[in-house]
């Protein structure tokens, strides 16, 4: 099986980092700490301007689940208009109704803006309440892949929910791993889930307490993506592939 490898970036020089040791892919964010947003307008450009791997930026308007009101749906339509005007190759969004289950309605309203970009079904999978169900709804929407850890903390934890959607899928969809995935379970997660694409961030910590060593009365303290740790997540897969 050859694998691909997607990296989480929160910024121009994640997203540098993450080319540079050999992703394959760039899902684009701010905010990691609450699942991801939406990034700024600067921050696609600028990737899209210096990247030759294809990046995919997160449409989600805010933290804190996704069910959307009528005016943050509005803010997620601009904020596709603004990818594909950019030249991006995809976006990465999910909407659930109140009864957590897919909402097809707001669902198909972007990816049909979305087009000809590639659409990646975000974690909001992971928070339905019927994964089966779920993964058939997305794939009747005609989404590329889904994201998702298998309703676990990590998809290390979840390998073999994974490996049920990936059975289920049958080829009709990419189920995409991720959650967690590092290192030291990259390979674990690949083989046992039988993904072919894995999701990881390979970050770092910077600032104070991390590689910058900076001092500030306000917490300095950011993540950023390790080329080192990308490179070597490569390599695992690639031997793996093998």
């Amino acid at each position: 099986m050859s694998y691909k490898l997607e990296i989480c970036a929160n910024s121009i020089e994640s997203a540098l980092a993450a080319q540079k040791g050999g992703a394959d892919r760039i899902e684009l964010c701010d905010n990691m700490a609450e699942g991801g947003t939406t990034p700024s307008y600067g921050l696609i450009k600028r990737c899209i301007d210096l990247l030759n791997i294809p990046v995919f930026p997160i449409i989600r308007p805010r933290g804190g689940g996704f069910v959307y009101t009528d005016e943050e749906f509005e803010v997620m339509k601009e904020e596709i208009g603004i990818c594909k005007a950019l030249g991006c190759k995809g976006v990465v969004l999910g909407v659930l109704d109140t009864d957590s289950c897919v909402d097809m309605e707001r669902c198909t309203e972007l990816i049909t803006l979305a087009r000809p970009m590639e659409v990646t079904f975000h974690r909001a999978f992971d928070c339905s309440k019927d994964q089966r169900e779920a993964l058939e709804d997305i794939i009747s929407l005609g989404c590329e892949r889904v994201l998702t850890s298998g309703g676990e903390t990590s998809a290390y934890e979840g390998r073999d929910k994974i490996r049920r959607l990936v059975e289920q899928a049958d080829g009709r969809i990419i189920v995409m791993a991720g959650a967690g995935v590092n290192v030291a379970n990259v390979v674990s997660v690949a083989k046992e889930s039988r993904a072919n694409e894995l999701h990881s961030t390979a970050k770092v910590l910077k600032g104070e307490g991390g590689e910058f060593k900076i001092k500030s009365i306000i917490s300095s303290e950011f993540y950023q993506t390790s080329s080192d740790l990308v490179e070597e997540m490569r390599k695992l897969l690639m031997k793996a592939s093998v």
